[in-house]
């Protein structure tokens, strides 16, 4: 022991200063300080010197700059430009234009919860409010889905015309312009409470307000455009449209073959200078009516007109509907969701310069425009929509299934349902966090580019699962459309949401991880900068001071990962309150574990790693589920810390925290270099993978939430439209809930009355008059079990039509050899 001691002293000092983070310097002076102790503790001095020699040999040239950065730093930086992947000027613009947020804890290993927990809650302003309780409800009240989906496959003009001159079009638009000037968080709780009674609606108010002329005018426009524009989209005069997918490129608008040529020509009846463009895009929501066109395209300028640049770059120009040569009106139908969306088409039409976005100025900025501005309308639009149609869902879902009885039991109560009914409360809950967290990122000030993706990505997934599970609850309910079916039309349109504004599974393998192990690494993107700055002296110091920064931060993840997986992260420094600690440490563990494996990562795989698409999309999904589990943790801070919310915050983390393991386990599993994986798994997964998914018993509190009248539900019901009524079966369904209830324990008694009975009556009327002259009920009763049939019979009953109402007249009215499609490209 006397020789093992001072080698045991050294190891512990080390893992203190790691685990704490304290410098090399307080390292030296606390292992030297122990050392001491061991020498006066009698342990062997000749095992106190080796000690002492191997921390003169650590500390010495590395604490003295002029040894450390000719030896050491020098080389390594050299080393560090060869292997340090290149980066295209796309990329560059692409990390350069996103900001960090509380993201960038997660990345950090050890993160200021202080910093999540300090922001503001959640709070819209007394005019928001009554737009949410004005307008905006008076829309809901409106909307008929059946009618807009099958009858009319588009909003009524009426409809058109309520949501022009309330200027759902101009939320984002500054008043001084004639729009409304909401903040991210109204214009996200406006689309939530929208979607929650129709997906298409929610999808033409929402466009205008995210990725589309009106922002990008707000922030790139000349004057002259703003002035003339700005009050025309917020009034509804002007409706526009973005054209930026296409055939052969999708939504990459760096490969675009749409182009434009600067050349002479004629508008208004004068000779200006201007470009000449030939696009082909598809996919364009609201293009079939939309009147003015937000235009990406590549932009050239062979003869010098206006600089000595032939390739310009990418670009985005405003474009008339009426302008010659734009063919345009055409629709696609989207999976029988069928907002306005289609394809535009030109070929040689001439704009001036003048109606380039920004003016002349922003030639060949278009892809730094839509970088910035992209992740705005992801972080809401869609998030939005998701919780909107999450929150009805598992309200209108768990009333059915306490109102909707088989063999005598409503079927809530039968165990598989009991899951489904769980993980739709769990998801709903996660979701609506997760929406408003990314919302507030944007009233911040952030241009949350990897929170977006994580939103963007995981709401319309958890959508589309709940929605899966909504259609299992409700059974022939569901799959029956018609005006009844408050489901049928969000199973149908789930994958819209899946598609749109970035392919899900692009956005998991490429997007979330990729951009977010450079822009939310402490280190990493600063390194880069270093090592790219042109002046050798300053960008030495530069590498030098990040290099050994990052060193150890490295040194202290592995560390603080091995001891929370040691020790279950079940002691430590954490926030929250006696029933939130045990999360917040878990957190603390998972974002150790994900810093050590990106940074081991990036090491060993270098550039490689960006085409290790598997590795990075379950990276991705451990940070995105911390993001997620911190957006709950904030949501359930923020209003109040609820008891009556806690099985849904439990569920929602325990299953989050379990397929944060599930990743990190298949990261590791898989891990490119072998050995480096076994050695992590020891470091993260010391006694295994240990986190569970949510247990039966969490599961049966949490569906039992949704089956009843109380707070908890009505906290989770907030923001959608749940007022009864013609148009909104899944309103009525939740307003029966109360009343079904009143009437179960009436209905088990009449029940088991007329079971023990031998009366002969076969309906239910007859049956009812035998209970009460029996005097098995009263009448106040019957009365009470007639109301029961009644709307028990609303919530399960189904549609009906005649033949000729379920088809497509203005099809079948064509003759036989007009019936062909056109072909599409």
């Amino acid at each position: 022991m006397g020789i093992a001691l001072p080698f045991i002293a050294f190891l512990l000092a080390g893992a203190f200063a790691a685990y704490h983070r304290l410098r090399l310097a307080w390292w030296a002076a606390i292992t030297a300080t122990l050392l001491v102790g061991c020498w006066l503790l009698g342990a062997n001095h000749a095992a106190v010197i080796v000690a002492a020699v191997l921390v003169a040999l650590i500390a010495v040239p590395l604490l003295i700059p002029a040894i450390r950065k000719p030896l050491i730093t020098a080389p390594l930086l050299k080393f560090y430009r060869r292997i340090l992947p290149p980066l295209s000027q796309t990329e560059r613009i692409a990390l350069e234009s996103g900001s960090v947020g509380f993201e960038g804890e997660l990345f950090s290993g050890d993160p200021d919860w202080d910093q999540l927990l300090s922001q503001p809650a959640p709070r819209l302003t007394d005019e928001e409010q009554a737009f949410l309780d004005g307008p905006v409800e008076e829309l809901c009240t409106r909307i008929n889905d059946w009618e807009i989906t099958h009858i009319h496959a588009d909003l009524p003009p009426e409809l058109w015309d309520f949501i022009k001159q309330n200027k759902f079009f101009g939320m984002i638009i500054p008043k001084e312009y004639g729009g409304l000037g909401f903040s991210a968080l109204a214009h996200h709780k406006v689309i939530q409470k929208i979607s929650s009674m129709s997906s298409v609606v929610s999808s033409t108010v929402g466009v205008p307000n995210s990725l589309g002329p009106g922002e990008l005018l707000v922030h790139y426009g000349t004057q002259e455009q703003k002035d003339h524009y700005l009050p025309r989209l917020a009034d509804g005069r002007e409706v526009p449209c973005f054209g930026l997918t296409g055939p052969f490129a999708g939504s990459d608008a760096t490969s675009i073959p749409d182009y434009g040529i600067v050349c002479q020509g004629e508008w208004n009846g004068a000779n200006v200078l201007g470009i000449k463009l030939t696009f082909d895009k598809r996919y364009i929501t609201l293009a079939p009516v939309a009147t003015l066109i937000g235009l990406a395209f590549r932009l050239y300028d062979p003869d010098g007109l206006i600089g000595d640049t032939n390739d310009i770059g990418i670009t985005i120009a405003l474009v008339p509907r009426d302008t010659a040569g734009v063919d345009i009106g055409r629709r696609h139908f989207p999976l029988n969701s069928p907002f306005q969306n289609g394809p535009i088409h030109g070929r040689e039409v001439f704009i001036p310069l003048s109606q380039l976005l920004g003016g002349e100025d922003y030639a060949g900025k278009g892809w730094q425009m839509l970088n910035e501005q992209l992740s705005i309308g992801r972080s809401i639009t869609l998030p939005s929509t998701a919780s909107g149609g999450a929150k009805m869902g598992a309200i209108a879902t768990g009333a059915y299934a306490r109102i909707r009885k088989q063999f005598g039991l409503s079927i809530g109560r039968f165990e598989g349902v009991e899951e489904a009914l769980a993980r739709i409360a769990g998801k709903a809950y996660a979701i609506s966090a997760l929406s408003q967290a990314t919302a507030m990122a944007v009233d911040r000030g952030e241009t949350p580019a990897v929170p977006s993706a994580i939103a963007k990505y995981h709401c319309t997934t958890m959508a589309r699962e709940v929605s899966s599970d909504v259609m299992d609850v409700l059974g022939g309910k569901g799959i029956i459309l018609g005006p009844r079916n408050f489901a049928g039309r969000a199973w149908q349109a789930a994958p819209i949401a899946i598609t749109v504004e970035g392919a899900n599974i692009m956005t998991r393998s490429l997007l979330i991880f990729g951009q977010g192990a450079i822009l939310c690494h402490p280190w990493v993107l600063k390194e880069m900068k270093a090592a790219q700055n042109p002046d050798e002296k300053a960008g030495l110091e530069e590498f030098d001071r990040n290099l050994f920064g990052h060193i150890g931060f490295a040194i202290s993840n592995a560390v603080r990962s091995f001891w929370f997986g040691l020790t279950g992260a079940k002691v430590g420094k954490a926030p929250g309150d006696d029933y939130t600690r045990r999360y917040f440490r878990k957190l603390d563990r998972y974002s150790a574990n994900l810093a050590l494996i990106a940074d081991a990562s990036m090491l060993l795989l270098g550039g490689k790693l960006k085409f290790k698409e598997s590795l990075s999309g379950r990276l991705g999904d451990v940070l995105s589920h911390l993001y997620m589990t911190s957006a709950m943790l904030k949501r359930y801070q923020d209003e109040g810390c609820p008891v009556g919310d806690q099985p849904l915050l439990a569920w929602a983390f325990h299953d989050s925290v379990h397929r944060t393991e599930l990743a990190l386990s298949a990261a590791l599993r898989n891990y490119p270099i072998r050995p480096v994986g076994w050695l992590l798994w020891l470091l993260v997964f010391p006694w295994g993978r240990r986190a569970q998914a949510p247990s039966d018993r969490l599961g049966h509190r949490a569906a039992a939430l949704l089956m009843a009248p109380n707070e908890a539900r009505d906290r989770l019901a907030r923001g959608v439209f749940t007022t009864p009524g013609e148009n909104n079966p899944a309103g009525r369904i939740d307003s029966y809930l109360a009343k079904a209830i009143a009437a179960e324990p009436v209905e088990r008694k009449f029940l088991k009355a007329l079971k023990n009975s031998d009366i002969e009556a076969l309906d239910f009327a007859s049956q009812l008059d035998e209970g009460v002259r029996e005097g098995w009920i009263t009448a106040d009763e019957r009365v009470q079990l007639e109301e029961l049939r009644a709307l028990t019979l609303d919530a399960i009953m189904v549609d009906d039509f005649d033949t000729h109402e379920l088809r497509a007249a203005s099809y079948y009215d064509l003759p036989q050899h007009k019936r062909e499609p056109r072909e599409a490209a």
